[in-house]
């Protein structure tokens, strides 16, 4: 591959290592919000959680665009904190990631939640454990095959997203050209000798993905046996 195509693997893993880590983040007690709340609120918000998942990415980025752009809300406040507009940059291509791929991470992090005795919450909290707690030391190791599903979930949506990165970070070199842009742009140009070592790199890491996917949920099966 080009040097060109090794900074595009290089921004993908980047990209794809910092949106899982504000995924993580954001989604961990999102989901664990939507497992135990009682509100009414809670069908809305788990509607606008999913909603990436049937809308097309090109919506999700045309809006992203008109939001984050130089006239947009967002746009706005990050121009008058020094940030500039965020479309056609890293970080721009970070929060567009995040929110398209945040059903993926909560998804599986609501499962595992779920999943969890009412009993040993309450137990927990026979015991004096607070919320934080049993949040902490009950959920989170109990949930850890769900939270290893989500990791990988959301770091190989990342990789793969094409739609909303074209239409927020564009292709720019070294800034914003990931793995998908770059063989889009191979394959605009002809170019089929580079284009398919691009999409078979992209075949084998979806095949590893999977692996430790289906991995991860025997683990958490033999871990829910008696």
């Amino acid at each position: 591959m080009s040097a060109a195509d090794w900074s595009a693997v290089r921004l993908t893993l980047q990209l794809a290592t910092a949106s899982t880590l504000l995924l993580l983040l954001l989604a961990t007690p999102a989901a664990w919000w939507l497992t135990r709340s009682r509100s009414r609120l809670k069908p809305f918000v788990a509607s606008l959680v999913t909603l990436p998942l049937v809308l097309p990415p090109t919506v999700v980025g045309f809006y992203l665009l008109l939001l984050m752009g130089p006239h947009g809300a967002v746009g706005r406040v990050t121009q008058s904190l020094g940030l500039g507009a965020l479309p056609f940059t890293f970080g721009g291509l970070v929060v567009a990631s995040v929110l398209i791929s945040m059903p993926f991470v909560v998804q599986p992090l609501k499962q595992a939640f779920d999943a969890i005795p009412e009993s040993v919450l309450e137990a927990a909290a026979s015991l004096r454990a607070g919320p934080l707690d049993r949040f902490f030391c009950v959920a989170m190791p109990m949930a850890r095959s769900g939270i290893l599903s989500a990791v990988v979930l959301g770091f190989a949506h990342t990789v793969g997203e094409f739609g909303v990165v074209l239409m927020i970070g564009g292709n720019v070199p070294d800034q914003t050209r990931v793995i998908s842009v770059a063989l889009y742009e191979h394959v605009e140009a002809g170019d089929l000798v580079d284009a398919h070592r691009l999409a078979a790199a992209m075949v084998l890491f979806s095949l590893i993905a999977l692996i430790a996917l289906h991995c991860s949920s025997r683990e958490g099966r033999n871990g829910a046996k008696p």
